[in-house]
């Protein structure tokens, strides 16, 4: 963010060489002499008045206690830049227009190794391998969601011994999630938190939520695809940290869980890493070393 008059209206400057994303909160983005504008009282940014690069930036997310001017979205809009509604941090999602990015390369890259079922299960097992942290064996993704299966409760224990929580196994009803204990109830805030920082990424990267690799039948399978790939680690974390200051605080386990998860977001760039593993999940085979064996956990 610099001051003064940025960029002539004409130029256009591909998502490749952009920046990235601006993350605003309490205040107000507008438009002055043609320039972006953002005036806040303080938050992400410390008071006072800035100007935003006008094309050079790729995503705003914009948070809490904010607002934005029709000028302003008409600009965004004509130089591609998408803006979404987040929660602190990007511990929720609540909008973003599909204003996309410049190229459809990686839609039509998901869309292509989705449609077969041989690269399909490729990708899933690149996404498992960055998740299990070593090389995938099997092609089989019931052996997969197996092996994920007991991981996962082995972590859980885990988890709960290391933040000394009371820990009957997982349980979750759909119809109503806080009909169960305070792990349990953290647990499914803490999904929601990381669901929403892997909408961010797919809203920003112009991938195609309803075409998971994992995930079928949801309309945000790729989202949940993304989103797994933190759930042994930030996960649980957020989840098992939040339930353990619930028994010191008289605050709500979902108002823990968000301020934990809006904290680990931005010290560990959740967004910006879920944004490269989309990159590298859907590169070409070529492209991919070892489906994915040698990929660090993102």
């Amino acid at each position: 963010m610099l001051v003064g008059r940025l960029g002539l209206d004409t130029a256009r400057i591909p998502h490749a060489d952009r920046h990235g994303l601006v993350w605003l909160d309490r205040g107000r983005l507008e438009v002055e002499d043609g320039c972006r504008r953002f005036v806040t009282a303080g938050g992400v940014l410390k008071a006072g008045d800035y100007q935003l690069p006008h094309q050079s930036i790729s995503a705003v997310l914009l948070g809490p206690g904010s607002s934005v001017t029709h000028d302003a979205l008409r600009l965004l809009g004509r130089h591609g830049c998408v803006l979404c509604a987040v929660g602190g941090e990007g511990v929720r999602l609540y909008t973003a227009p599909p204003l996309a990015p410049d190229t459809s390369a990686l839609a039509r890259r998901q869309t292509t190794l989705w449609a077969a079922k041989g690269t399909r299960l490729e990708v899933a097992r690149r996404m498992y391998a960055l998740r299990f942290d070593k090389i995938v064996r099997t092609r089989d993704i019931e052996v997969l969601r197996g092996m994920e299966g007991a991981r996962i409760k082995r972590a859980y224990v885990l988890a709960a011994e290391r933040f000394g929580i009371s820990w009957r196994g997982r349980r979750y009803d759909r119809a109503n999630p806080n009909a169960t204990d305070l792990p349990n109830q953290a647990l499914n805030h803490a999904a929601v938190t990381m669901q929403a920082a892997a909408a961010i990424a797919v809203a920003v990267t112009g991938t195609i939520p309803q075409l998971g690799f994992i995930h079928e039948d949801s309309g945000q399978s790729f989202v949940l695809d993304i989103a797994d790939l933190r759930r042994h680690d930030l996960v649980l974390e957020i989840a098992f940290g939040a339930a353990k200051d619930a028994e010191h605080r008289p605050e709500t386990v979902d108002r823990l869980v968000r301020r934990r998860a809006a904290d680990l977001f931005r010290r560990k760039a959740v967004v910006p890493t879920m944004i490269d593993a989309i990159k590298t999940v859907l590169a070409d085979n070529d492209e991919a070393s070892h489906d994915g064996a040698d990929a660090s956990q993102p």
